[in-house]
């Protein structure tokens, strides 16, 4: 079964239209590069597959389901914006994470903060910006989920840390989940990513393998998206 599954999905705010169309499935072992200019819709898709928001019309279908109450225990979200609580400490967001979510693997969690130096009493207002992301990172990555959906996950940090998150990434999600990378960092994530989806203004313009863009189209995944959407 598709672990996300999209048939003539469309969402429209008013007179606009952000998602026309879209009919693509994304199979379980599978990380999956999100790939658009600003405005394509990247977010929006993200957002209905987090049950956020509602299509107008079409269906998208998390682990053979609409979105709702059963859906919600099988994605891990991280939006764009760290979202974690300022006021917590280590140890608290940790409680909070276990209190909140049954498949939450608090070990894997404290073995990777423990990696990165942090202290169960730090707060996380304490924390710089990559620290942050990084924290966040580690606990959307700690729940046994079968959808990671991950808004622009390397997004403002230094190289490094893009390295640590990505290898966080790898290392943290179970084979039969899938994982959606949304960014616009094409030539950092590249070599994690298993398949892409092209969207722009809307629609699906390309969903492949990495592996058929390099043996069928001679280039890199970045060189395709830099063609594809050429001003």
């Amino acid at each position: 079964m598709a672990v996300l599954e999209c048939k003539h999905l469309t969402k429209q705010y008013g007179h606009v239209t952000a998602l026309e169309n879209l009919n693509f499935s994304i199979e379980p072992g599978h990380i999956v590069g999100l790939l658009g200019p600003n405005g394509s819709g990247k977010t929006t898709l993200i957002k209905l597959a987090n049950g956020l928001l509602t299509p107008t019309s079409g269906e998208l279908l998390v682990c053979g389901a609409a979105p709702g109450r059963e859906t919600r225990a099988a994605v891990s979200y991280l939006p764009e914006r760290t979202s974690i609580p300022l006021w917590m400490t280590t140890t608290q967001l940790l409680d909070f994470y276990q209190d909140f979510y049954a498949d939450f693997r608090r070990d894997a969690a404290e073995e990777m903060l423990q990696h990165l130096n942090i202290r169960p009493k730090q707060r996380v207002k304490q924390m710089s910006k990559g620290t942050r992301e990084k924290v966040q990172l580690i606990m959307v990555m700690s729940r046994a989920a079968k959808l990671y959906l991950l808004d622009e996950p390397i997004g403002g940090v230094d190289p490094a840390t893009r390295d640590y998150i990505l290898s966080t990434i790898i290392g943290n999600y179970d084979p039969e989940a899938a994982v959606v990378i949304s960014t616009h960092l094409i030539s950092d994530v590249e070599k994690v990513l298993d398949e892409v989806l092209f969207i722009n203004q809307g629609r699906l313009v390309l969903q492949s393998s990495v592996d058929q863009i390099r043996e069928e189209q001679g280039v890199s995944v970045d060189e395709l998206f830099r063609e594809v959407f050429k001003c």
